[in-house]
């Protein structure tokens, strides 16, 4: 190109040496390609940015409002003038066979680069995209976005070196194998990371927007973020959590998924009775424990029952141990059973139950099993409260005494 041999031309006319005037020119040509590289990147990006602005407020379609906000146009026009310097510096440069060498390498390189961050720019408008998307909301697309990208840049740095070397891709596949474990050595916790990530991905194992618990880092809350090295928990006391992601695989935590999509938030509380304030229930008393309407069918029924067994058994009941009884403690568990039947707030649904675990050397537990149709931790919390007011205080209706431990260590009954 004529262009660039003008200054050269000058200089040899006005009697500059060959040498100085090469020199000279080369400056000149280096510093007008440089010009020339500056006002076409400023050109076409003003080109290629407004377009594209133009064109997301044309459609409907919100994808191409991310690549404006993500300034792809901006990347795209910067090949362009890359293009034009990759194409001009073998002109300039053909005196100086060992700098048209290394700039052409190094305008490959920066090619190579650019394109990857081109790459990554229309990557993160589609990440953006699709988490507007309610069925791709919860996904972890930034894992998915990250692994494709470290395959990228891992043929990118491999490129690098075939260019910088000048050597053939069997050669450098040798040099690799040669030094994998210094690889997998220095790149452990990505490695460990990369395979995590797939996996939880895979498994389905942990969105984003699952509420997890994990006692080890202190997690206990909701999924913000799921990439490559870490998952991000926003707790309920408003801190954030990092939690590395090859440990979702190593160790133990809690999702709440499958209780958020269920139709009940499970209720599991046991209270300890003293194992003395047990007793049978006489003839005398009945009519008082009557009187509470969610007995009074329970009791009829259990009564007659009772009855029609002592009488063909020709039971004495002088005694009281004779025979069949009510016991206190059996109205009480029923009596619960049915005030957790009628509560609004409890999933009939689901299963239900009153029962007795294992007695301890701290009394007989007294457990309440069942599950709350709303599964909002704060409304759950105030319908759990509720059943444990009302069953505290129907304790000492039935003259019985739930085991509380003082500071000597000896128990006393709360009546």
């Amino acid at each position: 190109m004529e262009i660039y041999n003008w200054a050269y031309q000058l200089l040899e006319y006005i009697n500059v040496s060959g040498t100085l005037a090469l020199y000279i020119g080369l400056i000149i040509n280096i510093a007008l390609l440089i010009s020339i590289a500056l006002l076409l990147d400023f050109i076409f990006k003003k080109i290629l940015i407004v377009a594209l602005a133009i064109v997301a407020t044309k459609t409907k379609s919100t994808f191409d409002d991310f690549l404006v906000a993500n300034k792809t146009a901006k990347y795209i026009a910067h090949l362009i003038p890359l293009y034009y310097v990759y194409k001009t510096v073998p002109i300039i440069l053909n005196e100086f066979t060992y700098w048209e060498e290394f700039f052409l390498k190094s305008v490959k390189i920066y090619i190579i680069i650019l394109t990857l961050w081109i790459i990554r720019s229309v990557f993160n408008s589609l990440k953006d995209y699709l988490k507007h998307m309610p069925r791709f909301s919860d996904k972890p697309i930034d894992s998915y976005i990250q692994v494709i990208m470290i395959v990228l840049w891992a043929f990118g740095i491999t490129t690098f070196i075939l260019i910088i070397f000048d050597l053939e891709p069997k050669s450098l596949f040798t040099y690799f194998g040669a030094i994998s474990a210094l690889i997998f050595l220095i790149f452990k916790d990505t490695i460990l990371g990369l395979v995590a990530s797939i996996q939880v991905s895979v498994n389905d194992m942990v969105r984003i927007g699952d509420w997890i618990t994990m006692e080890k880092f202190g997690a206990d809350g909701d999924v913000i973020e799921i990439n490559l090295a870490t998952v991000k928990v926003r707790n309920f006391d408003n801190t954030t959590t990092t939690i590395p992601t090859y440990s979702l695989i190593s160790d133990s935590f809690r999702n709440w998924r499958g209780m958020q999509k269920s139709d009940g938030r499970r209720f599991k509380r046991s209270f300890l009775i003293k194992p003395s304030s047990v007793r049978f229930i006489t003839e005398e008393e009945l009519p008082r424990f009557e009187k509470l309407q969610l007995l009074k069918s329970y009791i009829s029924h259990r009564q007659t029952d009772i009855l029609k067994y002592n009488t063909v058994n020709s039971i004495d009941k002088s005694v009281i141990l004779n025979g069949r009884n009510l016991t206190n403690l059996g109205l009480f568990r029923k009596f619960i059973q049915q005030y957790i039947e009628n509560h609004p707030g409890i999933n009939k649904e689901m299963l239900l139950m009153v029962r007795y675990l294992q007695p301890t050397e701290m009394g007989i537990p007294l457990e309440i099993y069942c599950f709350s149709k709303d599964k909002i931790w704060e409304n759950y919390e105030h319908i759990i409260a509720d059943i444990i007011d009302y069953t505290m205080s129907s304790v000492q209706y039935f003259d019985l005494e739930i085991f509380e431990l003082n500071i000597n260590n000896s128990s006393s009954p709360i009546q």
